[in-house]
């Protein structure tokens, strides 16, 4: 059974992941309509991940006898300045979320939560990956220059194939 500390800061997980979500879906839609198509297909690939984490969280939460609660989003931004720009949002917020599941395992230690704390550690592997498929991705970008940008985006999805090395993912 959780306990109510462990519990709120679960839920509030629930809604970083949902509002993570959103965000990619938000930046993949902008992709798309500037003629990023492999930008898009891996943006909406992201989104969905973050909607699996969301269902992660939920289905903990409610398991060990909690109540996860369905948040209200809010709205991330729809407009990206460029490419590079967008990624560099990416990796800020993965940095964000990265943050956030440290802060909950730090709760789980005080707390003595080890389930929890072993639930947890799927999320702070996870976290180690995004962040460098980000940085791979602006370091790409970054030598390629603005002007290349239509080869990147025929590429980008053999990059998440790379930073994904030949672990399977759950």
């Amino acid at each position: 059974m959780l306990n109510k500390k462990i519990e709120d800061i679960c839920n509030r997980q629930v809604e970083r992941e949902g509002y993570s979500s959103s965000l990619y879906l938000a930046m993949a839609s902008w992709a798309e309509t500037h003629g990023f198509s492999g930008v898009a297909a891996w943006l909406y690939i992201q989104s969905d991940e973050e909607r699996l984490h969301m269902l992660k969280f939920i289905k903990y939460v409610n398991e060990r006898a909690g109540n996860a609660v369905m948040p209200a989003l809010k709205k991330p931004p729809d407009e990206f300045k460029n490419i590079e720009y967008l990624f560099t949002e990416v990796l800020k917020h993965e940095e964000f979320v990265t943050a956030s599941i440290n802060e909950i395992v730090d709760l789980t230690l005080e707390q003595k939560d080890f389930n929890t704390h072993n639930f947890l550690q799927w999320f702070v592997m996870e976290q180690v990956e995004e962040e460098a498929s980000a940085r791979l991705i602006l370091d790409k970008i970054k030598l390629l220059g603005k002007n290349n940008y239509y080869q990147f985006d025929r590429d980008i999805l053999s990059l998440r194939s790379q930073a994904a090395g030949t672990q399977p993912r759950p």
